[in-house]
Order: structure tokens, then C-alpha cells, then sequence
């Protein structure tokens, strides 16, 4: 499994226990989908090593108190603190209407409904206060930003976003 072919679940935070517990910090909105795993992906120091779980549960809010296979004891557990964990993308739970993961919609055709097509979706900028769309025109960049009343419709199967942008904002651009 590549990492291209997996989503970001979380980070190794701490040590739970003596016996190689470890607490994940889950980046999602909705933790009790990832307590009962069987397997997970941990990038340790840039190598992507599956690891099996004996047991998991729901520790806090957005903590999962995890025992894996093979680390039973503090210096194993220590070393995996601070590592990322992923899992494959097919366990994402799919989204409907216009909810959508990131990665999903880059390469979506992005359109306006007063100015027309306005370019190919690039990436996703989050690094900002408000995410944006980062869309190519013709070798041009326009920021879109991410919000919920700018978007009116995606559509799946064209592979198209559908905006309503305020006047003036695309034209600044080009």
C-alpha cells in the first residue's frame, strides 16, 4: 500500500501505558467510525509500516487508545510517538450532495454561474484561514475560497464544482 493510496487519520500523541498503549489524535469529525479497526498505516520516519490492532477504544473526545501487535512495552511504543497514521482510502465513508473530501474533487472542472467555466481544480489550500480552491486558467491561478454559500452544486459524475462567486472576484484573476 502506497501512501497516495491512503487518507491522514491521525497523529501518535502520547504513551497510554506501560505495555505499549499509545493515543492517536483523530483528525475527523467523527471518531466512533475508527474505534473497532483492525489495521492501520504508521509512517515511521518516512516508511509506511502496517500495524495490527489487538484492541482500540474511544478515549476523550478525539483520542484513540490503541494496542498493536509486537508493542508491548515502552521503548517500542516510544518510538512510534509523533508518527502520522493513515488508513486506505476505500474505509472514507462516502459523502453525498455537496459534502466532499479534498482529494476527491482535485481535477474537477470548476464553473460559475454568471462567469462560465473558470478552470481544473489544482489543489486545496487549508494552510489559510479559510480554505481555498486553487484552480488553473491557462497557466493563471485563482483563489476560490471554500465556503459553503459560494458552492452550489457537485456533481460526481461530470466531475464539475458549480459556484456562486461574488461579481468581480474570478475577474481580478484574469
Amino acid at each position: 500500500m502506497k501512501k497516495e493510496d491512503c487518507f491522514y487519520l491521525g497523529k501518535i500523541v502520547r504513551k497510554y501505558s506501560f505495555n505499549g498503549e499509545l493515543l492517536i489524535k483523530l483528525d475527523t469529525d467523527e471518531p466512533e467510525l475508527y474505534e473497532n479497526l483492525e489495521a492501520m498505516f504508521v509512517d515511521v520516519r518516512g516508511t509506511f509500516i502496517p500495524f495490527f490492532i489487538e484492541h482500540s477504544q474511544l478515549h476523550k473526545s478525539d483520542l484513540l487508545r490503541v494496542q498493536f501487535e509486537d508493542v508491548t512495552n515502552e521503548a517500542d511504543a516510544d518510538a512510534l510517538i509523533k508518527s502520522d497514521v493513515y488508513l486506505p482510502l476505500e474505509l472514507l465513508p462516502k459523502l453525498e450532495g455537496n459534502k466532499f473530501y479534498f482529494h476527491e474533487v482535485i481535477g474537477f472542472t470548476m464553473e460559475d454561474k454568471n462567469y462560465g467555466k473558470v478552470g481544473i481544480i489544482k489543489s486545496i489550500n487549508d494552510t489559510t484561514a479559510q480554505a481555498l480552491f486553487e484552480v488553473e486558467n491557462d497557466g493563471k491561478e485563482i483563489l476560490i475560497p471554500m465556503n459553503d454559500e459560494f458552492i452550489v452544486k457537485v456533481d460526481r459524475k461530470t466531475k464539475t464544482i458549480i459556484v456562486d462567486t461574488p461579481e468581480g472576484l474570478i475577474d481580478l484573476y484574469m
